[in-house]
């Protein structure tokens, strides 16, 4: 079994959700008593978020190149990001650390290509909403036409990641919310939504949604549980 080198913390409630899905589906996959072999460094994400709030993605660049240097250092056999968003220092991370890094906008673009979906909704932060880093990788490496909401609805979606989610808030009154913005994907042609933020499948899963739903953090974990067994 090869050593998952885990960038976490952003937020440690999604963090949280990947190590426990990693570990189900080793055992799943294993039996007994296996579980993941892991190395985590957590960030404090009030750091994070004030680099991205204020738009110094080099510096941001630079604190995920030294995660990425630290587990390197540990003994990681590959990276991942647990995270949507921070996905766009990718680049970053992958010219300064040696390691392979799974992306979540691939293990993602997989399972929707196998569903034979072609026009997703996206929702997440602002940053991966309306930056390229993330939907131009779904659509120029994978052929996929995505769709993001209007820009206030872009506001609301962001606002109830990072002021709720993020803290564990879950409310009835912001799933509606995602819902009447999904529901605009829909009638605009989305043929499923992406769950582009690792915290919103606390909020939003197919029992509720109008169309079919990805969810990344879900979809990440599994990725790199193939790749840590393979």
């Amino acid at each position: 079994m090869k050593v998952i080198g885990m960038i976490g913390g952003m937020s440690w409630e999604s963090t949280a959700e990947y190590y426990r899905i990693i570990n189900q589906t080793v055992r799943a996959r294993l039996g007994g008593q296996h579980s993941a072999k892991t190395l985590l460094y957590s960030v404090d994400f009030q750091e994070v978020e004030q680099l991205q709030r204020e738009e110094r993605w080099d510096e941001a660049d630079t604190l995920m190149v030294e995660c990425g240097r630290r587990l390197e250092r540990g003994g990681a056999d590959f990276l991942i990001i647990c995270t949507n968003t921070m996905h766009r220092s990718a680049p970053a991370i992958q010219s300064a650390v040696a390691l392979p890094l799974l992306h979540i906008a691939d293990a993602t673009a997989l399972r929707v290509r196998e569903a034979g979906v072609r026009r997703l909704g996206l929702l997440g932060t602002r940053f991966t909403m309306e930056q390229d880093f993330y939907k131009g990788r779904l659509a120029e490496k994978h052929g996929l036409d995505v769709l993001v909401p209007e820009e206030e609805d872009r506001g609301v979606i962001h606002t109830v990641i990072y002021e709720e989610l993020c803290r564990g808030r879950i409310r009835a009154e912001s799933r509606r919310e995602y819902l009447r913005i999904m529901d605009g994907l829909a009638a605009r042609g989305a043929e499923a939504i992406v769950l582009g933020c690792t915290e919103i499948s606390m909020l939003i899963d197919d029992s509720v949604s109008p169309l079919p739903t990805y969810d990344t953090t879900d979809l990440h974990a599994k990725a790199l549980v193939a790749a840590a067994l393979a």
